[in-house]
């Protein structure tokens, strides 16, 4: 994608490939956020799931992504649309099973852990491949721009969806209230499949065995000081946040007595702080530096919890909690877009989907242990001591940024101005 000579320099929306994918994220996050209203509403209200219940449902819905490895070795071996089709078609069926079975009367615990499994599959498999991807739809000095409109259109569906899942729980219930998910999954597949991007596999034809690309891709993160030490503090918050979320649902509507209106509004204020954190992320990094707004990011997580472990039940405090989330949801957002940024303009081509499932394993794939181990906290001590441990794991991934280079990195810098990381084996 270059622009030649006199002639005006295109911008990141006048790619229509990457104008698609916006749409594609930004509806299916927008169904899927309405699934984070209805799910935990129709597991806690309508099943009456136990804390132990909550907890193995989390831990279900996170172990995909310990196969995450594998989902990037895949991704850099084959055309991404496909993949990233396929697995919004599966999450769409899968969804559709909760109103079926509750319609008929069936609906279970049991049936939930199910579809948390094939969500979170999916999740994987599309992920690896869309994030892989952007960096071939817009050219290199886009990225930042890029990942702040995802990260923008993300956000503005958290809010969107959450809002509109308060009030389809309200209509129609929980369990049908998922259907708005899986249309937009379906919506998805269709925006994906209009998309014209030639692709070619980023592994020789004489390919290895899987295993061996796997391998290649560890190493190949571990040898690269900036993606290393980004994937790292990644995984310690993303560790602490979910040792925190896997009780998060629960502490609001059982133990502070939100509704399930006043937790969608909640989770929509929230929204809103994420999308004004995505959208003047590049500004933001523009006044004081990529690196301190990354720090910066991370160490507004753990200071915007505090508040969570002095809540008592009443308006009040919802909306003290709101604006928390908000405030939280900004640092998260403005640092995750930059720090993405970041990583896909270091990144070398042929490492892209491997990288990122690198980083997924790490942060995503250690949710199932933080699932069990929030799980073991609640039951020696509680939910607010085990919120207190979260906040603390958070502070860590901060201190660990502080520690680094990356304090004083300035701008993305191009492909590489920062030093390589030493070739294990040919990619």
């Amino acid at each position: 994608m270059t622009v030649a000579a006199g002639t005006k320099r295109s911008t990141v929306w006048s790619q229509p490939a990457f104008r698609l994918l916006l749409g594609a994220e930004a509806v299916t996050l927008s169904g899927s956020a309405v699934s984070s209203v209805a799910l935990p509403a129709l597991a806690v209200l309508e099943l009456h799931a136990s804390t132990t219940d909550i907890a193995v449902l989390a831990f279900l819905g996170q172990l995909p992504n310990a196969v995450a490895l594998w989902a990037g070795a895949l991704s850099d071996r084959h055309p991404k649309r496909p993949q990233l089709i396929a697995s919004d078609l599966a999450a769409a069926v899968a969804l559709v099973t909760i109103p079926a079975a509750a319609l008929a009367g069936l609906l279970a615990v049991g049936q939930l852990c199910g579809v948390a499994v094939v969500l979170g599959a999916a999740k994987v498999v599309h992920d690896a491949a869309a994030v892989s991807l952007l960096p071939a739809l817009v050219d290199p000095d886009q990225l930042h721009d890029a990942n702040s409109r995802l990260g923008a259109a993300s956000s503005a569906a958290d809010s969107t969806g959450t809002n509109a899942g308060a009030a389809l729980v309200g209509a129609v219930g929980p369990a049908c209230s998922v259907l708005a998910d899986a249309l937009s999954f379906l919506a998805s597949a269709v925006l994906v499949w209009r998309m014209r991007v030639p692709e070619a596999a980023t592994v020789p034809r004489t390919r290895m065995s899987l295993a061996r690309d796997i391998a290649d891709g560890v190493r190949y993160v571990a040898r690269q000081p900036t993606i290393r030490t980004l994937i790292a503090a990644l995984s310690i918050l993303s560790f602490g946040l979910a040792v925190m979320n896997t009780y998060w649902a629960y502490y609001l509507l059982e133990r502070l007595g939100a509704s399930p209106s006043a937790f969608g509004v909640i989770m929509g204020v929230g929204g809103v702080g994420g999308l004004v954190g995505a959208l003047f992320a590049p500004r933001i990094a523009g006044r004081i530096g990529i690196g301190p707004t990354i720090i910066g990011g991370f160490a507004v997580c753990p200071l915007m919890q505090v508040p969570l472990l002095c809540a008592e039940p009443g308006l009040g405090w919802q909306i003290v909690l709101a604006g928390t989330l908000a405030g939280q949801l900004f640092g998260a957002t403005a640092s995750g877009t930059s720090q993405r940024s970041l990583r896909q303009a270091v990144c070398e081509p042929a490492f892209q989907a491997r990288a990122q499932s690198a980083s997924t394993t790490l942060t995503a794939g250690a949710r199932p242990l933080a699932a069990a181990t929030a799980g073991g906290l609640v039951l020696l001590l509680d939910v607010r001591a085990t919120f207190a441990a979260g906040a603390l794991l958070q502070a860590g991934a901060a201190i660990l940024l502080l520690a680094s280079p990356i304090r004083t990195l300035q701008t993305i810098p191009a492909h590489g101005a920062m030093p390589p990381a030493p070739r294990g084996a040919p990619s």
